[in-house]
């Protein structure tokens, strides 16, 4: 029996958090690495218009869903995981690119239990009327809302535009590892059966 469920953002947090760059450098004539993200925001690294970038986001969307790379370890973890926790997949994507996530996650043999598209960051609503336990993301201000506004646990999967000040109650994991090694603390009971 699975007691916990598990929200876990998508981008940046299963997938590498650099899975877009080669992609980006292409068609920007970039040299960028994850290093040289220091904000969320992409536009600020690229140097190019909101405008730009979206049309260019839309254009490519499915072919950067589809070719994605997991995270290290997060494949390996969530496959131990999906035994003892559900697994809900909370993400800002756009609902149209449903079909395209779900295929992913069946190629990589990521487990799922629900996959839901937003189509905007704000991550609150969705957490709570999902009843999720602890959640899994990347993005700063998201972990920080979702920490304080719901009063779960939050493991912040680091990045270098993820390095600002969090609540007691967000946990910086950098590897899969470290979520895993925190989740086991966190809920210890059901980790070892």
């Amino acid at each position: 029996m699975r007691n916990h469920r598990f929200g876990i953002d998508i981008d940046g947090t299963v997938t590498d958090p650099a899975t877009f760059i080669p992609h980006l450098n292409e068609h920007f004539n970039k040299n960028l690495t994850l290093d040289d993200i220091q904000e969320y925001d992409l536009t600020k690294a690229l140097g190019v218009s909101q405008q730009t970038f979206w049309t260019w986001m839309q254009e490519h969307e499915t072919m950067l869903y589809r070719s994605s790379i997991l995270a290290r370890f997060a494949k390996q973890t969530l496959q131990q995981w999906q035994h003892h926790f559900e697994l809900y997949y909370i993400s800002a994507r756009p609902d149209h690119l449903f079909d395209v996530t779900q295929q992913w996650f069946t190629d990589q043999e990521v487990p799922y239990d629900h996959i839901e598209l937003l189509g905007q960051h704000d991550k609150l609503q969705a957490v709570r009327r999902n009843k999720v336990d602890i959640f899994f993301e990347d993005k700063h201000d998201n972990a920080v809302n979702i920490a304080e506004e719901c009063r779960i646990p939050v493991v912040l999967m680091e990045t270098p535009y993820n390095q600002m000040t969090v609540p007691d109650n967000v946990y910086r994991a950098a590897t899969w590892q470290e979520a895993r090694h925190i989740t086991e603390q966190l809920f210890q009971p059901a980790a070892q059966r």
